[in-house]
């Protein structure tokens, strides 16, 4: 990803942080990590980041989504003896449409990329507004989509993991890397 579009990334979250009434500092605006999975659709995969506590024990972070935008299937699993992220999401503004195992959902409402949905394997849909919330257990797939207006999305967890991450897709890069311009 090129550090302009980075940018562009980070100062429309903001925006969004702002339409939610959701105050963040200069500090915390600076630290807003964009995440392209390493496949360059940002708008189509992708996710903002702001962590705003991470330690060996417990983690929480805004989770800001384009409309549309999904963050890629994956799961949470077991390492070095830890058990894997267990997390719970309550949506703070916006719509955002969770996939997780069970009875497949019949009209899912995310829309998905034909090339790309052999990689997403879960269907039930659970659908998050403000104020509701859903908690994953360590090594469950899942994955989310914002709604038509995008979303945003506190997580509050045991201790952040993301580096294990395992993804459906092989092709993603969790980490995001970026090109200066």
């Amino acid at each position: 990803m090129k550090r302009n579009e980075y940018d562009k990334a980070r100062e429309k979250a903001i925006s969004f942080l702002e339409k939610a009434h959701i105050v963040i500092t200069e500090e915390e605006k600076k630290k807003i990590e964009v995440a392209d999975f390493g496949l360059g659709m940002l708008s189509v995969f992708g996710l903002q980041i702001l962590t705003y506590v991470s330690t060996e024990r417990v983690c929480a972070k805004e989770l800001i989504l384009f409309p549309r935008q999904t963050c890629p299937e994956h799961r949470h699993p077991p390492f070095n003896g830890d058990l894997g992220k267990e997390e719970t999401f309550r949506c703070r503004w916006g719509k955002v449409y969770l996939y997780v195992p069970g009875e497949p959902t019949r009209n899912p409402k995310a829309i998905i990329p034909e090339d790309k949905k052999r990689y997403f394997t879960v269907w039930h849909e659970i659908e998050l507004n403000p104020g509701e919330q859903y908690t994953l257990y360590p090594n469950t797939p899942h994955w989310f989509q914002a709604g038509n207006e995008g979303a945003i999305v506190s997580e509050f967890s045991t201790r952040n993991s993301d580096e294990y991450d395992i993804f459906t897709d092989p092709n993603i890069k969790r980490i995001p890397v970026i090109e200066e311009d």
